[in-house]
């Protein structure tokens, strides 16, 4: 049975035996309420059926007058496949300071979120890629952090950020060197910058494959979306320049594996899988050497 979440403020959780025998989705449940919108962005299901969680949450009213925010991630956990939570605490925030509710871009303030996970074969660290929104423009971009997965229960305080070719900085508050900074600052009206990333191990390719929006302008406006390829989760600087995969797009590019053997999701595909926009699947995607 495949389970698939999509968010809308809140997450929603859709089953059935393929990608296109899906039934409806249903909202999900959490233990505790929060101050604005929760998105699920990322899952990690365990060998004994325990179903990790990471969400993108913006906090309301940071910002008065605007509709601002400055998105903070959180974890959550859950032991009937999704359906209801259990919230873990939040493990991934910008540091203190860095508010901008004089920004121009129409969105974020500050913040870090739109982001992806992905456990190493060794199953000793989980690694965060997400978006920083804050600080200064040398630090903001596609920025990278990590967690020993045996911390998974109880993981406040135990995310490290990668700055400077370490992982000293604290999860919550810490500085980060970003993989692809931003050209142009995100709280300018005329950003330019990477974001949400969302990575894949390629099996066809054998390497992980990360795949980007790039936004240009107020608005966030849809430059392009780009392709990036590491053959080291633990190495931020094994990823490739980002290259074009096509103009303007949607936001939100991924993928779901469909290879005959390979039960594909959005973190394995081979050589062809379908190809997400925006939550939307109009065509397939072929890898080559």
């Amino acid at each position: 049975m495949l389970y698939l979440f999509n968010s809308a403020g809140h997450p929603y959780r859709a089953s059935g035996p393929s990608l296109f025998e899906l039934g409806p989705a249903e909202p999900v449940a959490f233990d505790n309420t929060v101050n604005g919108g929760r998105w699920i962005e990322a899952v990690w299901r365990t060998d004994d059926g325990v179903l990790y969680g990471w969400y993108h949450h913006e906090p309301a009213g940071l910002c008065p007058g605007t509709t601002l925010t400055a998105p903070k991630i959180g974890a959550v956990r859950s032991e009937d496949k999704g359906a209801t939570w259990v919230d873990l605490g939040f493990v991934l925030e910008a540091r203190p300071g860095t508010l901008r509710c004089d920004a121009k871009n129409g969105f974020c303030a500050g913040g870090h979120g739109d982001f992806c996970v992905f456990l190493d074969p060794e199953q000793r660290y989980l690694y965060f890629l997400f978006g920083n929104y804050a600080g200064d423009v040398e630090e903001q971009g596609v920025a990278v952090a990590r967690m020993e997965w045996g911390r998974r229960d109880a993981p406040v305080g135990h995310v490290w950020k990668w700055c400077q070719g370490e992982r000293t900085e604290p999860g919550v508050g810490g500085r980060v060197t970003p993989v692809f900074g931003a050209l142009s600052a995100w709280e300018r009206e005329d950003c330019d910058a990477f974001w949400g990333p969302s990575v894949h191990w390629n099996t066809y390719l054998q390497q992980y494959v990360m795949l980007l929006n790039r936004a240009r302008g107020a608005g966030w406006i849809q430059e392009g979306i780009y392709v990036s390829f590491s053959a080291d989760l633990a190495d931020p600087r094994s990823w490739s320049q980002p290259l074009k995969v096509l103009d303007g797009g949607a936001w939100y590019p991924q993928v779901m594996g469909l290879d005959d053997g390979l039960k594909g999701t959005d973190k394995l595909a081979g050589r062809r899988a379908r190809f997400f926009m925006g939550g939307v699947s109009e065509y397939e995607i072929e890898f080559s050497h």
